[in-house]
Order: C-alpha cells, then sequence, then structure tokens
C-alpha cells in the first residue's frame, strides 16, 4: 500500500498539507454575512449585478459611488470577479466566501512551492503553516472585498513560481506566462506593480546576485523585465483614462495634513511599530486604524523614533546578512533573512505613504502579501534556533501556531456581518474616528438626535474634518432636516477642498430649495466641472435656476446637458426644454421638444400639459404666419 509521503520530503505534499490548513483555520468564514465594504462595492453596485452592465463598471472606478476617481482605485479584475460570481450565485454571501478561503488555501501553497525554490523545503513548509495561521490574513480573507487581496496575490505568486523554474534564459512561452500573471495581479489590486522588484530579489536569493552584478544580470533578464515594464506602462496608461490620474492625492481618511512632506516622515515612522506589532504580535486587531487609532504626529514622538529605529535597523542587518555567505557549518544561508525583509519593505511600499498617499495609515488586508517576507525569515530564525535548541524550538512553533490558530478562527466571526464588525470596532476603540461616526449614526437611527449630534461633532474632530465626513455627515443631517447644518458642513468642505464636486452638487440643492437661484447657479456649475458635465443632478439643477432667473437660453444648454447624461427618456426634461425653446422665442424647437416629450409618456401618466403648451404655440405660430403672409409666388 502506497503512504504519504513526509512534508519534508515531498513539495507537493507540503504544498498540500499548508494550503489545507489554511483553508481549515478560514472555513468559518463560510458562515459570513456581506460586511463593511462588501456593501458599497457589490450589494450597492448594481452595475455587477448584471452581465450587460458588467463591461461598463469593469472599465470604471473600483468604487462606484462619487468617490470613485477621488480614492485612485481601478481594479477591473476583482470588478469582473465579483460581477462573474453574482451571475452565477447571486446574493449568496456563502458562495463568495468559498471562493476566498479556496484562494487563501492555493495562495498558501504557492508560498511553499516559491520559498522551496530558494529555501530548503522545511523553511519553506514551516513559513506555509504561519501564513496559513497568521491572524493579520483574516481582514482579507473574511471580508468579501478581501478578493482583490487574495486573487491578485495569486496571480502574482503564480508569475514568481514560474519565473523560478524558467532557468536562466527564459523561453517565449515561460516570459509570456509571466508577463500574463502579472498583467492579471496588476489589474486585480495595484499592489502587484511591485513584482518587478520581487524578481530581482528571488534572483539574489537563489543565485547570489550582488549589486556589483547588475550589468551582467540585465543582459541575460533585460526580456522580462521589458515586458513587465511594457504591460505595466499600458496598465498605468488605462489608469489614467478611467481615473485621471496614475496615483491618487487622496490622502487617508481624517490625514489631510499628510500632503505635508514633513508631517508625512513623522506620523510615518509613528505607523512603523504598528506593522511589527501586527506581525509578531497580532493580539489586538481593528477594522479600523485611522487617527486617533494612530495619531497623527507633528514632530519626533517615542512611537516615531521607535519605528524609525526598528525599520533602519531591520534594513541595516538585511543589508549586512545579505553579504554574508554563511554563518557556520550546516547552516541556512542569512540571506533569507534579508530576503524576508526585503519582501516585506517591497511590497508594503505602495501602501506605506512614502512615496505617495494610498487612502489609507494602515490596513490589516494590505498586510497579506507582504507578510511572505515576514513568515520566510521568521522561518529562517526558527531554523537557526532548532539546531541549537531543538526541543524547545519544536514546542515554541507548536505553541506559535495554536494561538495564532485560536486568534484566527476566533476573529473571523467578527466580520460576521456590519453588526458584529461596528460592535467590536466601537468595543474595543472607542477613540477611532470611524467608530464614533458609527456612533452617531445608530443614535440617528434610533431618533437621538442630541446623542448623534455628539458623536458627529467627535468624529470630525478626531478626523481632522476629512472631506467624506463633512460631506457624508452633512448629508445625514440634511436627511434629518437640520439644513443649516448640513449646509455650514458642505460649505467648510467645498471651501477647503473647492476642487472636488461633491459638495458643491449638494449645496446646489439646497440653495435650489430655498429659491436661492444664483448661488445655486454658482454651485451646479462647479459641481459640473468636477463630473466633467455628466452629473446630470446639477445640470438638472442648473437649467431649473437658469430658468427662474430667466436666462433661457442658457437653460437650453442645461437642459440639453441633463438630457444627454442621461435623462433623455424622460418626458418632463422634454417639456422643461420646450418651455426654454419657448421662453428664448424658437417655437419650432418648442414643438420638436414637445413631440418628443410625448413619445416618452408611459402609462398610467397622462400629461396634459405637453396638449396645452402644444396648443399655445400652434395657436402663436399660427398668428404668425397670418401676420406674415408668404409671398404668392408672382
Amino acid at each position: 500500500m502506497r503512504t504519504w509521503d513526509s512534508p519534508l520530503r515531498s513539495i507537493r505534499s507540503a504544498a498540500f498539507l499548508a494550503g489545507a490548513a489554511a483553508v481549515l483555520l478560514s472555513a468559518n468564514t463560510v458562515l459570513n454575512d456581506f460586511a463593511f465594504d462588501d456593501l458599497p462595492v457589490i450589494i450597492a453596485n448594481t452595475p455587477i449585478q448584471d452581465l450587460a452592465t458588467l463591461p461598463e463598471a469593469v472599465i470604471s472606478p473600483y468604487w462606484p459611488n462619487e468617490y470613485g476617481k477621488d480614492l485612485g482605485l481601478w481594479r477591473p479584475m476583482a470588478t469582473a470577479a465579483y460581477g462573474l460570481q453574482w451571475a452565477v450565485w447571486g446574493e449568496n454571501p456563502a458562495m463568495f466566501h468559498v471562493i476566498n478561503v479556496l484562494l487563501h488555501g492555493l495562495v498558501t501553497a504557492l508560498v511553499v512551492l516559491v520559498l522551496a525554490e530558494i529555501a530548503p523545503l522545511w523553511l519553506a513548509f514551516v513559513a506555509g503553516l504561519l501564513f496559513a495561521a497568521h491572524p493579520v490574513h483574516v481582514e482579507a480573507v473574511a471580508n468579501v472585498v478581501g478578493l482583490a487581496e487574495v486573487l491578485s496575490s495569486t496571480f502574482f505568486l503564480g508569475a514568481c513560481l514560474v519565473f523560478l523554474r524558467a532557468g536562466q534564459r527564459i523561453a517565449l512561452l515561460r516570459g509570456a506566462a509571466i508577463t500574463l500573471l502579472f498583467v492579471l495581479a496588476f489589474l486585480t489590486k495595484e499592489s502587484a506593480i511591485t513584482l518587478l522588484g520581487v524578481l530581482f530579489l528571488l534572483d539574489g536569493a537563489r543565485d547570489n546576485v550582488d549589486l556589483k552584478e547588475v550589468l551582467s544580470y540585465a543582459r541575460r533578464r533585460w526580456a522580462i523585465y521589458l515586458s513587465l515594464t511594457a504591460a505595466a506602462g499600458l496598465i498605468l496608461i488605462a489608469r489614467y483614462a478611467v481615473l485621471g490620474s496614475v496615483a491618487s492625492p487622496l490622502a487617508p481618511l481624517g490625514a489631510a495634513l499628510l500632503q505635508d512632506d514633513v508631517a508625512r516622515i513623522w506620523t510615518v515612522a509613528s505607523t512603523w511599530p504598528h506593522y511589527f506589532r501586527l506581525l509578531f504580535f497580532p493580539l489586538d486587531l481593528s477594522a479600523d486604524y485611522a487617527p486617533a487609532v494612530i495619531p497623527l504626529a507633528f514632530d519626533w514622538t517615542g512611537s516615531g523614533v521607535l519605528g524609525a529605529f526598528l525599520l533602519l535597523g531591520t534594513l541595516g542587518l538585511a543589508l549586512r546578512l545579505w553579504g554574508t555567505r554563511t554563518l557556520g557549518v550546516d547552516r541556512t544561508p542569512p540571506r533569507l533573512f534579508s530576503f524576508g525583509v526585503l519582501w516585506l519593505v517591497i511590497t508594503l511600499s505602495p501602501v506605506s505613504n512614502v512615496l505617495f498617499l494610498s487612502g489609507v495609515l494602515l490596513a490589516e488586508r494590505t498586510l497579506y502579501l507582504p507578510s511572505i517576507g515576514f513568515v520566510a525569515l521568521v522561518a529562517w530564525i526558527g531554523g537557526e534556533l532548532y539546531k541549537e535548541r531543538r526541543r524547545v524550538t519544536e514546542g515554541l512553533l507548536i505553541v506559535v501556531l495554536v494561538l495564532m490558530s485560536i486568534r484566527t478562527v476566533t476573529r473571523n466571526a467578527t466580520w460576521r456581518n456590519n453588526f458584529t464588525v461596528f460592535e467590536t470596532l466601537i468595543r474595543e476603540h472607542p477613540e477611532s474616528g470611524r467608530a464614533q461616526w458609527l456612533v452617531g449614526d445608530a443614535q440617528y437611527m434610533v431618533g437621538n438626535r442630541k446623542a448623534g449630534n455628539r458623536a458627529y461633532r467627535t468624529t470630525i474632530s478626531l478626523l481632522n474634518g476629512s472631506y467624506p465626513v463633512l460631506v457624508e455627515v452633512g448629508r445625514r443631517l440634511l436627511v434629518n432636516g437640520q439644513r443649516d447644518a448640513a449646509k455650514a458642513l458642505f460649505l467648510r468642505a467645498w471651501d477647503e477642498n473647492p476642487n472636488k464636486g461633491i459638495a458643491p452638487q449638494l449645496l446646489a440643492g439646497i440653495y435650489h430649495a430655498e429659491r436661492d437661484y444664483p448661488a445655486a447657479i454658482v454651485a451646479a456649475r462647479a459641481a459640473i466641472a468636477y463630473y466633467d458635465a455628466q452629473d446630470l443632478l446639477s445640470n438638472h439643477l442648473l437649467a431649473h435656476s437658469l430658468a427662474a432667473e430667466g436666462r433661457w437660453e442658457e437653460s437650453v444648454q442645461a437642459r440639453r446637458l441633463t438630457i444627454e447624461a442621461g435623462e433623455g427618456h424622460r418626458w418632463q426634461q422634454w417639456f422643461w426644454l420646450a418651455e426654454a425653446y419657448a421662453q428664448s422665442g424658437d417655437t419650432v424647437r418648442a414643438l420638436e421638444s414637445l413631440d418628443t416629450a410625448r413619445t416618452k409618456v408611459r402609462p398610467p401618466d397622462d400629461p396634459g400639459q405637453i396638449g396645452r403648451l402644444q396648443a399655445l404655440l400652434g395657436a402663436s405660430e399660427n398668428a404668425n404666419a397670418s401676420q406674415n403672409p408668404a409671398p404668392d409666388g408672382r
């Protein structure tokens, strides 16, 4: 009878067992509902829920609301994956979670396969087990939209594996496969652009490439890097076409001050201790790390000094060990430690707010791919300890895996639904600006406006008057009849962010309702300028306000833009256009617009005003004709 190979002898067995462990530890996420970012990205995103409109969603910003361009995210592969899943099993959260769990298992197996190409199998297997059990991965796996992290990592590691197995001279077919996997990873999540640096790192770790050998290395590998660079360039051009920028300048929520380079350096330095804590001691986890969970720093603080020391010290040690061939007889190369550190730094760079603002101060899901470097260096350290203290190291590994597994399984339940996510956040991190925002929403839902306003004031203070906070809190106030308070927040948001269109759009509606038509015209035009004339609501308000001011020719132009922006199916728009034409003296176009309006009427509507205006214009046209008879031709 055939028996199973030891996972330390068979790479396939090692990869399978590590992947199975990841699936097992994440299995209870299948019980979860949609939660947190799942709601706007999937549930409220109607274009992805129909195969007919899915292509349009794929070439649109990842976030489907008015903040889409501001957030600077375009992930067409992730959007397509959500839409295709919806087409197969609809609004069934269990199946979405099943896909995430299976992909997490695949990623874990790939971690073993990739590391086994540059390190002993036992090290790759231990790293795979640590990756499977690490609690910092819960957000990426247990929340449906974490698919972007998990799927991108699948393609990313697939490209790494093909690259490592291609040999010194990469054949055309393998080169094409690497490029395709890179494109898929990049289109799933933008941090995959770091593959170019990671491939050099993999070659360096496997073949001991030093910096002095870069020229000879480039002559050998130029074709694959040229292919990847060309692919990246095309994707960046596409990103610009969709988003209007390559990298979004939007600051993390509540951290607009990070647009100042000095404040950014201090705050980024104070963030690094949190990265180390989450990787080494992932006990305290959070769905939100916005201020004041991680306070903004305006000078050197104890946390900032510690962060700089940890980062620079670890990088210095990594660079020192990179040039060390061995630490003694029968030792694994210390370069594997350096590999882990550099993998972590390279893959974390797009979201670290160092090169550009990333939209978050810190998010656990962004550690999914970088943590591969962490588990590799921990496995190397464990291997070195094992040679000195075998039993102690074995016992320590078992304890660590058990504790991490328990924390992962229990943390999975936190993402059961929106209530469990928010209740946990409010209980564990009441200092979070987002938590206070949720408290304000909850108080308004039960009718306690006083407590809700108090929580909203705290939210605005903690998040430093962030644009989305001002706008969304203002919306809540407006819905609940507090127009003056809402207007004050919208005016502040517009004043501090004059190049964004949401606040002036909302103000245009308020001014129009107050019959302050000149102010409505100014606000509506500001919103239209931001949305490239495709904002049907602002065009509609502009057309009405211009009409109220007697500026009929301008009203005609605004009404036509409203129709072109997507309101052409409504008979009312054509009727209002006819009125504007009539008032501007163009009776012919007014009658043509009325004819079109009549074709748009659907039962049970029976708009008698169309006939009345048509009769009035027809009588006027006849009167003009009788007063100005045409020549008889003689």
